[in-house]
């Protein structure tokens, strides 16, 4: 039985704070004795929340159902808050369901506890040469694909048209030091020329990864936080000059105050956000409709767009599944080019795949995300990584460095912290 729910116009995980819950599952629904019998087998599925609207979830199941009579497909919508746990214990038993869509950040935790089926032998059928990074890498752990990529969204450059046109800028920043010579003729008067409050950490790990740095890397069996290389300060550097060409606070990330709400004051011009944020504007200030654009974060050069953290979601099938051939199949369906393209359009999310980015052509905040997801990545693939969240020391470090700390000793800090997290013993 499906539960009702509302349509977000971006749920994703990581981008809204992941957090992970699933719901009780009939699992002996898609039991063997299903195939035994004279009816289709039931697999159990869980979907979780406002990935994506009823209707769509209607119109695919029926779909799926037509093109596999032998399939019944029963989709069990779930909770983010606190699905984590429950998929652990519904992976360790011998009732899982037979598909679960997972954050594609939490892949790592739940191949770690050995109960996800390597799905590495299908990944020529799906294309997976053309998947977008941020979904893909998160969900391969090692040699083996566990997770297939479903959808994705990152953030974006939203901008007030309006104070670019009467600023004298024409046309999008190609590159980075072009960002910031417009950013700067921006910021004149009472206008910012961003809004950045200082814990967006996740720009930061765009930056650190265009400087080819990492927040974090595995050496052998054991993880070492890396804020403190020359390539990971470098990015923080950049964060730094952006974020002084703008008035927004040191302490405190882009929910606090909600960005939205000082974006749709009129007064500011650019900031990072994922394209949905502008529909919250306009709802806010409905003078700005229209007024508002969008391209993707800049590069160090205009040969490609900057880094930015890919949120969304990857499919994995339970090595307890009941019908894992059968789940097989929903999961070819739903993260197919047909179904992509539908969810692309409908939700306006990142399809799995580059080479399907154009089908978002109409859709200009789409598009640019699309753009953007093209050099997409995730956090370090560590089964700990929420650990680190939980208290982010990334956030405190770069407060530190915004309000005069010595950068390189706060950085060594929050590479301590991080190493600690990601090396406990669960």
């Amino acid at each position: 039985m499906r539960k009702s729910r509302t349509t977000s116009a971006v749920a994703l995980g990581a981008i809204v704070a992941f957090g992970l819950t699933a719901c009780s599952s009939s699992g002996g629904s898609g039991s063997s004795d299903d195939a035994s019998s004279s009816g289709p087998t039931t697999i159990d599925v869980w979907l979780m929340k406002d990935s994506v609207t009823d209707a769509f979830l209607d119109e695919f199941v029926a779909d799926f159902e037509a093109d596999h009579p032998d399939i019944k497909a029963d989709v069990q919508i779930q909770e983010w808050d606190g699905i984590g746990q429950k998929i652990v214990s519904a992976i360790a038993s011998d009732e899982a369901p037979d598909v679960i869509e997972v954050g594609n950040t939490q892949v790592a935790q739940y191949a770690a506890s050995g109960g996800l089926t390597d799905l590495s032998d299908k990944v020529e059928e799906l294309g997976g040469e053309d998947w977008i990074p941020g979904l893909a890498d998160p969900g391969k752990i090692g040699d083996a694909q566990y997770g297939i990529p479903y959808y994705a969204a990152n953030r974006v450059v939203i901008y007030n048209k309006d104070l670019f046109t009467a600023a004298g800028i024409t046309e999008a920043p190609a590159d980075r030091d072009q960002w910031i010579a417009d950013t700067t003729a921006l910021n004149t008067g009472d206008v910012q020329g961003i809004y950045l409050p200082g814990q967006n950490w996740y720009a930061l790990s765009g930056f650190i990864w265009d400087e080819g740095g990492d927040l974090a890397v595995q050496e052998g069996d054991e993880w070492k936080g890396t804020l403190d290389t020359p390539e990971a300060l470098a990015g923080m550097d950049f964060y730094e000059q952006l974020q002084a060409l703008g008035k927004g606070p040191k302490d405190s990330d882009e929910a606090n105050p909600p960005q939205v709400d000082v974006f749709s004051a009129g007064t500011v011009a650019q900031i990072i956000a994922t394209p949905g944020a502008a529909a919250k504007v306009v709802e806010a200030n409905p003078a700005l409709d229209g007024k508002l654009g969008f391209f993707p974060v800049p590069g160090k050069t205009s040969a490609e767009p900057g880094a930015v953290f890919t949120g969304g979601s990857d499919l994995v099938i339970p090595l307890s599944a009941a019908n894992p051939d059968e789940g097989y199949e929903f999961v070819k369906a739903l993260a197919g080019d047909e179904w992509q393209k539908k969810l692309a359009t409908t939700m306006s999310y990142v399809p799995n795949k580059t080479t399907l980015a154009g089908v978002l052509d109409g859709d200009p905040g789409a598009a640019a995300m699309a753009k953007g997801a093209t050099n997409g990545h995730g956090t370090p693939n560590s089964p700990n990584w929420a650990a680190v969240e939980a208290d982010n020391p990334i956030k405190n470090y770069m407060t530190q460095v915004l309000t005069g700390a010595d950068a390189g000793e706060a950085a060594a800090t929050a590479s301590e912290a991080i190493t600690t997290a990601l090396n406990a013993q669960s």
